[in-house]
């Protein structure tokens, strides 16, 4: 998680690097989402798509409150060996972890009451999984991690769901939507934004910046951004992370560096991001990089998980 600086030398700044594409696609048997950071691990179970939600609103971040109940949704869920009638049978443990990895808590089927009769192809359409972190369980915890593992009850296939998670303090307002959008660009990149409106996006690498010469970066274009400005785009707290190809987290010293320009009369805004991920000399190995942007008040925001 780094700081950015700004990358401006004057109004307009063109950048004249050299960009080799090197991303694969986001189709991963594990990864990272964006907005509530949580890692993923398919192990002969997979979904088209995972939302975290509470009472139907969608989290945008990884800030939960206790006492609530957290819905984890997963659409078209597949890999579950089924019976003669098309009924298959799951199961799912959630375990909380303390910061030091002490178990605070273990229930080892929250699906139990579907354990007899199972669930039909529609039912895995859309798939929920609910839990509730109890403040009584966490004592001086301020964090913890969330760990999910939903199983096929009469095989072995499995998924890992694995989320840090911080809690809100008392009469905070929550950070959830029903009107999160993705952005338009390749399948190697998962973007997510809220409360804003962006044309599109690419994503290269770029090996020419000078700022620090010895590392690549992942460079992020988001042109035509509405419903916010240069000046609200600065206003903003950017965050960044780096994860190697078994998604443990990589420290990087090196900061990123950051492009807004637009047109004033009508605050549309094209945003260039260039995050620093791997020395070059370091081999071609995959890394996930994720990028966040929210606005002042927490109500924009933009999250990017790219694979590179």
């Amino acid at each position: 998680m780094k700081n950015p600086i700004l990358f401006l030398k004057s109004s307009i700044l063109i950048f004249t690097c050299c960009f080799g594409l090197l991303i694969t696609g986001f189709a991963q048997t594990k990864g990272i989402l964006p907005l509530t950071g949580m890692k993923y691990f398919n192990e002969g179970l997979s979904a088209k798509s995972l939302n975290v939600k509470i009472d139907g609103a969608q989290i945008l971040s990884n800030r939960i409150p206790l006492n609530k109940e957290i819905e984890i949704s997963l659409q078209q869920t597949n890999g579950f060996a089924a019976d003669n009638n098309k009924t298959v049978f799951a199961g799912a443990e959630v375990i909380v972890l303390s910061p030091k990895g002490e178990v605070l808590s273990r229930e080892p089927n929250v699906l139990a009451e579907n354990q007899a009769t199972g669930f039909t192809a529609k039912d895995l359409n859309n798939l929920n999984i609910k839990f509730t972190v109890l403040a009584a369980m966490m004592k001086t915890n301020l964090n913890a991690v969330v760990k999910i593992r939903l199983y096929d009850l009469k095989g072995k296939s499995q998924m890992r769901l694995e989320m840090p998670v911080t809690f809100t303090r008392y009469g905070e307002r929550l950070q959830v939507s029903k009107t999160v959008k993705a952005i338009k660009s390749t399948d190697a990149v998962n973007g997510m934004i809220n409360g804003l409106q962006a044309k599109n996006m690419q994503v290269m690498v770029d090996t020419s910046i000078k700022v620090a010469p010895k590392m690549a970066y992942t460079s992020m274009n988001i042109s035509r951004i509405e419903g916010s400005s240069i000046a609200g785009i600065f206003e903003g707290k950017e965050n960044f992370w780096v994860y190697d190809s078994d998604l443990n987290e990589v420290k990087i010293s090196d900061i990123l560096l950051k492009q807004v320009k637009g047109a004033m009369e009508n605050e549309m805004v094209d945003y260039t991001l260039k995050i620093p991920y791997r020395l070059k000399t370091k081999p071609a190995k995959l890394y996930t990089v994720r990028f966040r942007w929210e606005s002042s008040d927490k109500t924009q925001v933009i999250d990017i998980v790219v694979v590179i």
